[in-house]
């Protein structure tokens, strides 16, 4: 893969910005297995192999089992993820794909019966933050972590 900038040398301040969000991410009430179905399932959605890597990592650390991660881009078709983490990954995959209308109104009226207003928010704050994190990774050619 080609070398390109590293835009946390180049723009430090950016990257500053950016951890901001992230420290908002981790200090939220969502639990960290939350956190990282979100991280995942936007990292796959988006295709960035850093971000997958990282977070596939962080979620064996945070508790979360082989099966579930090797099943998450299926997780429609399996009844291994609750209720409500079925709510988070949808709208993680409508915020992502923007471009196919957003979040739908049959999933935020889900997401209000689950969670409270709070939560919805931090959920959609989290999905933000994943794919802006993609975004640089994938645009910079972010080396893996072997």
């Amino acid at each position: 893969m080609e070398k390109r900038i590293q835009i946390d040398v180049s723009e430090p301040l950016a990257y500053k910005a950016m951890y901001a969000l992230g420290n908002y991410v981790r200090q939220s009430q969502l639990s960290d297995i939350h956190k990282e179905l979100i991280n995942i399932r936007v990292s796959q959605l988006n295709g960035c192999a850093f971000c997958i890597n990282m977070h596939t990592k962080d979620a064996l650390e945070n508790g979360e089992t082989q099966q579930r991660i090797f099943l998450l881009d299926a997780w429609k078709g399996t009844d291994i993820f609750t209720e409500e983490e079925k709510v988070i990954l949808q709208i993680t995959e409508e915020v992502t794909m923007i471009h196919n209308n957003g979040l739908t109104t049959k999933t935020y009226e889900k997401a209000i019966e689950k969670f409270d207003e709070k939560y919805v928010s931090q959920i959609i704050m989290a999905v933000i933050n994943i794919n802006a994190w993609n975004r640089i990774a994938i645009s910079t050619h972010k080396p893996i972590d072997q």
